[in-house]
């Protein structure tokens, strides 16, 4: 695993310590997870930005066949 070195202002340091203490790794624990869900939200979003630019045609969004079969 690779370390990164952070530096964060008082007050965001004071609340990252009331969420995730730095006893038993849980604050390194929960920074992984923002930083994932950052990066997730960004990849959504570029997504969305592409579908915008080019959306699919109608053919393509009414036919649910090309889905397959829903299983629960």
């Amino acid at each position: 695993m690779k370390a990164v070195l952070v530096q964060l202002d008082d007050n965001t340091y004071r609340a990252l310590n009331r969420y995730a203490p730095a006893a038993k790794r849980k604050r390194s624990q929960f920074i992984r997870d923002a930083i994932r869900r950052a990066i997730m939200a960004k990849e959504y979003e570029r997504i969305r930005e592409a579908y915008e630019r080019q959306p699919d045609t109608e053919a393509e969004w009414t036919d649910w066949s090309l889905f397959g079969e829903y299983k629960a």
